[in-house]
């Protein structure tokens, strides 16, 4: 997409400097490191600068360093440098025994496989988008390109009514030509309504609905589990991205990360750049995942986790799931407590134990 090699903050940079440059390597078509890199951007981080976090990572293994002596973003860069290892086996290893060269060539792999994911997934999001704002048998009008992003963001109505931040006024006149002229520049931490449930702001009570809006899921479903699947028939003949990675769990970052894309697709950039002031990408993913990580949201971002596995991985989520009446297993359930009171009245065996 253009925008390699990146850089962001967290994680820092510092110490890359002192490496020798990484040669050059053509990666080998599966390549383990590239398929990790995949994964690993959208679902730990996107935008971070791979060389310099495992720089980084490996100077602070060295120095043995405590949580307790990092500063936040030291600590920040320190868990998502750990997310990194803990998806390679034997990465830490590798680290540490091998050279400056080949510590950078694994990093070089790994960023090309982050890039390439999110270049596929943009040129993905980009035609099926304009299926999902457009009413059932009604066309849009004037009708939206598939394959041409000129005429969206806010020059579009349907587009800009979703990139519109929450706050302000899309029905207003003077609004809508402002941001469509650029006179009212839109930062990345002016989140949307397209991340709102239904596209519905409560600016008194602004964690309803959010991150909770349809199109996310659908684009969530369309990038991790597969596009078919965002569907009520689900089609496809090969495994999501999910599956091959054995994941059943929504992350934070996988919000902040498909949020970033959708916003994108609606936008009118062709290209996806993080130093690109105009849609201000990297600031939006990055505020994102900075309030999602906050203690102060703990319980919200729970329950938000929560509701996000029942969208996506719901054969996955056990919690508060019955036993169906007069099944098999419930009629099984009912012997075995019956056998313990049974035990239990004799006096042999505590009610809450069972053999």
């Amino acid at each position: 997409m253009g925008d390699a090699p990146e850089s962001t903050q967290p994680p820092s940079t510092a110490g890359v400097v002192a490496l020798k440059p990484p040669a050059r390597l053509k990666p080998r078509k599966g390549d383990p490191l590239l398929y990790c890199g995949r994964h690993f951007g959208r679902t730990v981080h996107a935008m971070c600068n791979i060389p310099a976090l495992i720089t980084n990572g490996i100077l602070r293994m060295g120095e043995e360093r405590d949580e307790e002596s990092m500063t936040d973003m030291e600590q920040r860069e320190e868990r998502v440098f750990r997310a990194l290892l803990g998806m390679v086996p034997n990465f830490s290893d590798r680290l540490l025994e091998g050279s400056e060269e080949e510590a950078m060539s694994a990093a070089q792999l790994i960023q090309k496989g982050v890039s390439s994911a999110r270049s596929d997934d943009t040129k993905s999001l980009k035609g099926a988008v304009v299926d999902w704002i457009t009413p059932r048998n009604v066309p849009l009008n004037p009708p939206l390109a598939r394959n041409v992003k000129a005429n969206r963001g806010f020059h579009y109505t349907a587009t800009g009514a979703l990139l519109c931040p929450a706050g302000l006024n899309w029905q207003d006149s003077a609004v809508r030509e402002s941001l469509a002229s650029g006179t009212l520049a839109v930062s990345g931490d002016q989140w949307p309504l397209l991340v709102y449930a239904n596209q519905e702001y409560d600016v008194n009570e602004p964690w309803k609905g959010l991150f909770r809006s349809q199109l996310l899921v659908w684009a969530y479903k369309h990038i991790f589990t597969s596009p078919s699947s965002v569907e009520s028939e689900v089609k496809a003949t090969r495994s999501g991205n999910a599956c091959l990675h054995g994941m059943t769990q929504v992350t934070k970052a996988s919000i902040a990360y498909i949020a970033t894309q959708l916003r994108f697709s609606l936008t009118s950039a062709n290209v996806f750049c993080r130093t690109d002031t105009t849609t201000d990408s990297e600031r939006f993913y990055e505020s994102i995942l900075e309030f999602l990580d906050d203690p102060e949201e703990k319980e919200e971002v729970g329950a938000l986790l929560d509701w996000w596995n029942v969208q996506v991985f719901p054969s996955h989520v056990r919690r508060g799931r019955e036993v169906t009446k007069q099944s098999a297993l419930a009629r099984l359930k009912e012997r075995r407590a019956a056998k313990l009171a049974q035990r239990a009245a004799l006096g042999t065996v505590s009610p809450n134990i069972g053999h």
